[in-house]
């Protein structure tokens, strides 16, 4: 078994719920082009005010994948 190498991206993923959609919103979408998609991390928490409220949440996060080739899991 060899050690992965990874590739990271920055992504950011927004919400009208919560932070955590923001989230899930960013992975999920980078799931239907990104194969072998194994973390992430938060690097910023920021969002929108509305009317004196929360207008949208925006989460940006930098996930890994491994390179093809690799089969260590991660």
């Amino acid at each position: 078994m060899t050690d992965p190498t990874y590739k990271i991206v920055e992504l950011v993923g927004t919400s009208e719920k919560s932070i955590s959609d923001a989230i899930d919103n960013a992975i999920k979408k980078a799931a239907q082009s990104i194969r072998h998609l194994g973390w992430f991390e938060v690097g910023q928490v920021r969002g929108s005010i509305a009317d004196g409220k929360v207008g949208r949440y925006q989460v940006t996060i930098k996930a890994g994948f491994t390179l093809e080739g690799d089969t260590g899991a991660g």
